[in-house]
């Protein structure tokens, strides 16, 4: 059967949002779209590799606005931190770039007045919840109330985070802005909507794969998800695709004091990263010119269509997006549909979501600062990884074992029990021949292994995996069987010594070929070891005889487990809960402490939950903490410090350090997790805060904390510290 015809290949995965750095279960689908990159150029086919920031929306004009900095500004340092990220994880992007460009205005404007001249765009007036202190309209995440289902307060406008109900923000009961506390109020507001329906039929084409010459553009039970919501009784509705000013992002044409929602230029922000790098240089150097974009994307040239792919790697909590409103809007602008979306899970630590209390929280420049290796990740992530879209657990202990066993054990373990006996007796140098049983030997591991192009393109990164523990087991039984130790303390057997060895670097040079895609770093160092520059699949057909490899030296090493213990303790910044939320009265700070402390601290203002028929407060005790007596409050020593420094801490983007006149007491050094709330901490010096005194010290990689600093608020950007009165002076008990 003849191979596939080489094709050009669009890749991209999801954007990153520009509102803080990557965390590892971002890199899940991050290194799951480089893996299928890396092995679709060695199978031969020309594949493109863009992505962006995601840069635009109201979480990032409040952020900007909390940081003291403008937008631009804002996202410039989120970008820089996200682009050494995937470079350090071996993420290469052919053009990485910001969804705040002119070519993505000026598409996002192409997108929009080919819709609006369809005839699928329509104006209505809507009625929003407006916050008359901030004197804007309130997106439904800053929108809090009671539930209207089931009466638990301080519930976003959207959903219900204790029963799980949706419903629209004015649903809510007693709502507030989250932004100013107030009451918002009710007003009309004209907004633009994309007619999704409009484009129904054509949906129902692309999942059946008739747009796509019969192939399926996405795992079944995406498939099938997407068509219940496309069936769904009176038919996908209309999608809201603007905002009101103020805004960060594109205003809409012809409409002052409109923008266009976030989601509407996102995924365009695809299209607009691969017209860049058309444009660039580098595009140039791989073929590329500026008229490569309109062809690409163009739809009435069959034979370009079959001989061109435009791949989405995404999470499986934005498929509605881009497997409903995405192909939709590029159908209705006369552009490209995808070839295919591929959809990976949600990522839990242990067995359980990721959780900062736990350390399991882990930023991504947090593993690579505890000195763990990220091809490591890169191929525990490859074990698991297949087309459907299931979550995947990275259980700690089995990462170090796996990565003990599969890379250490069974694949470089080939070459450094060899590479010593070549150099010792031969030179450097390969047999330039293989008796005939070791050349079938070496056939049959080549065959075994040759499926590997066609799962790599499936994405069942573990079928590639289990295939090369196959080998690799082989492999090192033909060296145990053959003692190369033994035969080299016989002269009379240097023959069968250099092929023994010759056909064991051989079945590493074949793991390593595949291996390629998943750990590119550590088989850059085997290339190098091995003295060849291979770039295709195909190399691994014959053996390498006669070449002269390198002096072996050590590819990579076991996983210490130190390192990953530094990398748990350096997760736990704060007593925050796992979503980053502080209660009013809990602690926002550095030091854990006891559970004791957080239960006590979080239960010390009780909260008013639920509504009854006639609309009066009544208490639900599983909405608040257990109760405590007077005693158990008493444990706690609250003081008031009186800043005088504060500042960034280098390596964290939660913390900030504090130094506190906390009168008798001395001096104490505090790291508060408070750092998205307060933007420049110079201007907190001279205040007056809340502190716990005898929370047992804490000593982190930035220092010792010594105690707890008290805020109140829902998380994030929304924390406030609290205030003691002028007259209190450092060091008073607060009673």
């Amino acid at each position: 059967m003849s191979a596939p015809k080489a094709k050009q290949v669009l890749v991209t995965h999801a954007l990153p949002y520009a509102n803080g750095p990557l965390h590892i279960g971002h890199l899940l689908g991050y290194i799951q779209t480089d893996v299928w990159v890396r092995a679709r150029r060695m199978a031969g086919d020309t594949v493109h590799f863009v992505a962006a920031d995601d840069v635009h929306g109201t979480p990032i004009m409040l952020a900007a606005e909390k940081a003291g900095l403008t937008p631009e500004d804002f996202i410039r340092g989120v970008y820089d931190s996200h682009v050494r990220d995937f470079v350090d994880f071996g993420i290469v992007h052919d053009w990485y770039y910001t969804t705040h460009s002119p070519e993505n205005q000026a598409l996002a404007e192409l997108v929009y007045a080919r819709l609006k001249a369809g005839g699928h765009i329509a104006a209505r007036s809507i009625r929003q919840l407006y916050d008359p202190v901030r004197q804007m309209f309130l997106p439904d995440r800053y929108v809090k109330g009671i539930c209207p289902n089931c009466g638990t307060p301080d519930q976003y406008g959207d959903n219900c985070e204790n029963c799980g109900a949706t419903y629209a923000p004015t649903d809510l009961k007693e709502p507030r802005s989250v932004l100013s506390g107030a009451t918002p109020e009710l007003r009309d507001s004209e907004h633009y909507f994309f007619q999704v329906g409009d484009f129904a039929a054509m949906l129902r084409d692309w999942l059946a794969g008739k747009l796509t010459h019969g192939a399926p553009v996405m795992h079944a039970s995406v498939a099938a998800k997407l068509r219940e919501w496309l069936d769904a009784e009176g038919g996908v509705r209309d999608w809201d695709i603007s905002r009101d000013a103020p805004y960060f992002g594109f205003p809409i044409p012809d409409a002052p004091g409109k923008f266009f929602y976030v989601w509407l230029d996102a995924p365009i922000g695809y299209l607009a990263s691969f017209k860049k790098y058309c444009a660039s240089e580098a595009g140039a150097k791989n073929g590329l010119a500026p008229a490569s974009f309109d062809a690409f994307l163009q739809v009435a040239d069959p034979a370009f269509d079959a001989d061109a792919e435009m791949h989405h790697f995404i999470g499986k909590d934005i498929v509605n997006f881009h497997g409903l409103f995405w192909p939709a809007m590029l159908r209705g602008a006369n552009l490209r549909t995808p070839n295919a979306l591929h959809v990976n899970g949600y990522l839990t630590v242990n067995g359980e979501k990721m959780s900062k209390s736990r350390g399991t929280f882990v930023m991504a420049r947090t593993y690579l600062d505890a000195g763990l290796d990220p091809d490591y990740l890169r191929y525990y992530f490859a074990t698991m990884l297949t087309a459907a879209p299931v979550d995947l657990d990275l259980d700690l202990k089995a990462f170090e074992e796996r990565v003990n066993s599969h890379l250490v054990g069974k694949w470089v373990n080939l070459a450094s029990r060899c590479a010593g006996f070549m150099h010792k007796f031969f030179e450097g140098r390969l047999a330039t021949t293989l008796p005939s049983a070791e050349r079938a030997m070496y056939d049959a591991w080549a065959a075994k292994l040759a499926p590997c192009t066609e799962l790599y393109r499936a994405c069942d990164y573990a079928g590639v995996v289990r295939l090369l523990v196959e080998v690799a087991d082989e492999a090192n039984a033909y060296v145990a069987t053959k003692a190369p130790w033994l035969l080299a303390k016989d002269e009379a057997k240097r023959e069968e010594l250099h092929v023994a060895c010759t056909l064991a670097l051989n079945g590493f040079r074949l793991l390593s070929i595949w291996l390629g895609p998943i750990v590119p770093a550590i088989a850059e160092r085997a290339r190098v070891f091995l003295a060849e520059r291979w770039s295709r699949f195909d190399v691994a057909a014959t053996p390498a005889l006669g070449t002269r490899i390198a002096e072996f030296s050590a590819l990579t090493v076991r996983v210490d487990p130190k390192k990953i213990e530094t990398m748990i303790e350096a997760s736990k910044e704060s007593l925050k809960p796992a979503d980053g939320a502080a209660s009013a009265g809990a602690a926002s700070a550095a030091n854990t402490g006891a559970a004791e402390v957080k239960s006590i601290a979080a239960s010390a203002a009780p909260t008013k939950t639920g509504n009854d028929a006639a609309g009066t407060a009544s208490p639900q005790p599983s909405a608040i903490s257990p109760v405590i007596s007077i005693d158990d409050f008493a444990k706690l020593d609250l003081r008031v410090g009186k800043v005088l420094a504060c500042e960034f801490v280098d390596g964290s983007d939660k913390l900030l350090r504090f130094e506190l006149d906390a009168g008798e007491l001395g001096k104490r050094q505090i790291f508060s997790g408070i750092r998205a709330a307060y933007g420049e901490p110079e201007k907190l010096v001279g205040r007056s805060v809340v502190f716990i005194a005898n929370l047992a010290p804490r000593k982190m990689r930035f220092g010792v904390s010594e105690g707890m600093i008290l805020s109140a608020g829902t998380g994030g950007d929304d924390l406030f510290l609290l205030d003691a009165d002028a007259g209190a002076q450092p060091g008073a008990t607060v009673k």
